[in-house]
């Protein structure tokens, strides 16, 4: 076979052998709902990008802001963007002409001798040759193999971006829910600290009236039962305060040794309102969802990459500035490249393994597909949850005030009969409970209504949107591609 057809023969080769592969691209459509199921106001109230400023907490503000520099989270995100970044510039690098010179220096060494009548003479003689050979290779991507390659890499680039919004955003909600803990559980402290106050009072005037002879001492141990089950509480809730403290070190950066965090009390916070809008909106407001997009076109990508790889790869090379006739059959006889040398590379047999390659990223893509879709579905499942949690314990809270105003009463009016030796000690016992239990709720039920509210800007996408996001731009490739 001559040179002339051997190129097109492989080229046919290679048409024939991708005739049966399947479609790129796969449908996405993903399930989207016209409304929320959850009632929300008329016009939307979206997070900022700074949304946990609206709760008016500075230690908040100051733990954030140090995060933002510090986090060990975001940190790796961002190393891993730069990675992306670079496997970025060198596929973009594969679609242009790669250049190379070599160079050689010769020396040799000689000895001479020669005679004559009048003169006769000997010695060594030197010399040295140099020589600058430049050689350039460039692959012609006909059948889009590189370029796959290349968008591939972008898309992958774009979700390493995405990706660190992601970790920020799950890093800001994550301390915001820390630090709420924190001060639920200080909160819960300074109640039990409260009860065993009034408890011991009230435990000093029964050994009063007990040493009156008035009650008696199962009256006594009642109260004290009740005093020393409230101080038992308390080092728990310590505990439980400072783990929390130390949990805000390792979200933000450091150490616990090195965090400082002042009292608190989550009766002093404000709750920002916030209501999403059409849920066809949020799709372009959660960065896992524009995650799960990228990583999906990467994956279309790939799969053309492994299409291509069935069709023959054309090399063109020229050395030393002269070009060769070889490609002239397949350009023409005017290609500024015909004088260039080329090779076109066709595998016949290889056991199936392109097939199963192909095979292979087709079922990835397929996967992807599924896991996009499965973001979409989640992000409004977050959004409801996030809204029947955050109405529910609204509705929770009011109804336990109220609760805690009724004990309080009832626990005061027993309270001062004690005191006045005119009360039942089993009732006074029962208003104190109550009190403590209620009280306690409380504090627990506002938790899981700020818990709600952080729940419910994070399935917003804290503000972020698609426009935020810069897309890569490799130096390298400015201009060219």
């Amino acid at each position: 076979m001559s040179r002339q057809s051997f190129i097109p023969s492989l080229l046919a080769a290679g048409l024939l052998a991708g005739c049966a592969l399947g479609p790129d691209a796969a449908p996405r459509d993903p399930p989207t709902p016209a409304a929320f199921r959850e009632q929300v106001p008329a016009a939307p109230i979206w997070p900022e990008k700074d949304w946990w400023r609206g709760f008016h907490s500075a230690d908040l503000d100051r733990l954030i802001a140090t995060a933002e520099t510090d986090s060990f989270d975001i940190a790796v995100a961002i190393a891993k963007i730069r990675q992306a970044d670079a496997q970025l510039r060198i596929s973009g690098a594969a679609l242009l002409p790669a250049v190379s010179a070599t160079g050689t220096q010769k020396w040799s060494t000689s000895y001479v001798s020669s005679r004559s009548r009048l003169v006769g003479s000997s010695g060594y003689t030197d010399s040295r040759s140099s020589e600058l050979t430049a050689s350039a290779s460039y692959e012609v991507d006909v059948w889009g193999r590189l370029q796959a390659l290349r968008d591939s890499a972008e898309a992958s680039a774009l979700a390493s971006r995405y990706d660190a919004q992601t970790v920020a955003l799950t890093t800001v909600s994550s301390i915001a829910t820390t630090w709420f803990t924190a001060l639920a559980y200080q909160d819960r402290l300074a109640v039990a600290q409260r009860n065993l106050g009034d408890a011991e009072e009230i435990l000093r005037a029964i050994v009063a009236r007990r040493d009156a002879g008035t009650v008696s001492d199962l009256d006594v141990a009642q109260q004290a039962a009740l005093v020393a089950g409230i101080r038992a509480q308390i080092p728990s809730l310590r505990n439980n305060a400072q783990t929390q403290i130390n949990a805000l070190a390792v979200l933000i950066g450091t150490v616990p040794e090195s965090i400082h965090v002042a009292p608190g009390t989550l009766n002093s916070l404000d709750l920002p309102e916030v209501a999403p809008g059409l849920p066809s909106a949020l799709l372009a407001r959660r960065p896992d969802i524009a995650n799960a997009e990228a990583n999906l076109a990467a994956a279309e990508a790939n799969l053309r990459e492994a299409r291509a790889e069935f069709y023959p790869q054309i090399e063109l090379t020229a050395q030393g500035g002269w070009q060769s006739a070889a490609l002239g059959a397949l350009f023409g006889p005017t290609s500024i490249l015909a004088n260039a040398a080329s090779s076109a590379t066709q595998t016949l047999f290889d056991n199936g393994s392109k097939q199963a390659t192909f095979d292979l990223d087709q079922a990835k893509r397929d996967e992807l597909v599924a896991s996009y879709r499965k973001t979409v579905a989640q992000a409004f499942t977050d959004v409801e949850d996030a809204l029947t949690q955050y109405r529910f314990t609204t509705e929770q809270e009011t109804l336990e005030r109220d609760a805690v105003a009724v004990a309080q009463r009832a626990s005061d009016i027993a309270r001062a009969q004690v005191l006045a030796g005119t009360s039942d000690i089993v009732t006074a016992l029962q208003a104190q409970s109550t009190l403590f239990n209620d009280l306690d709720t409380l504090a627990q039920v506002r938790l899981a209504r700020f818990q709600a509210l952080v729940a419910l800007y994070k399935a917003l996408g804290g503000g972020w949107s698609l426009g935020d996001t810069e897309p890569p731009h490799p130096h390298v490739l400015q201009g060219v591609l």
